[in-house]
């Protein structure tokens, strides 16, 4: 009933680019509307530590970012598709970890993943130095 599917990822040196991508299905049980409303998220989560949110977006496209990502990563979203990216230039060993992609039922974006309903089954990233 509700899935999300990430592409995107790798291996990639440091200084290289990579970009990911999401794509929502299905619809919300309440609140009447489709994933098309709600926050759509890029969470990451490396070996040993907490899973952090990278970026998030809201359906009118305003953008929250990581301090340790801004001017660096670019998320951007397709309501008729359902789909988020995240473009990742400049990459540095840190940003390995594994992605998720996550979508929250709520319309605001919220910086924790306890805050959003459904996952996608993540996607690793690796940046060697």
């Amino acid at each position: 009933q509700v899935r999300l599917v990430e592409s995107g990822g790798g291996s990639v040196q440091a200084g290289g680019s990579l970009g990911l991508a999401c794509t929502a299905s299905g619809r919300t049980v309440s609140g009447g509307h489709s994933f098309g409303d709600g926050a759509m998220a890029w969470f990451r989560q490396a070996p040993g530590k907490e899973r952090e949110l990278v970026a998030a977006i809201n359906s009118y496209g305003g953008a929250r970012y990581a301090d340790s990502v801004r001017g660096r990563f670019t998320i951007s979203r397709d309501n008729a598709k359902n789909t988020i990216r995240l473009q990742m230039n400049s990459l540095k060993p840190d940003d390995t970890a594994i992605y998720y992609c996550a979508v929250r039922e709520a319309l605001v974006i919220a910086p924790t993943p306890r805050e959003y309903d459904y996952w996608g089954q993540g996607t690793q990233v690796t940046v060697s130095s």
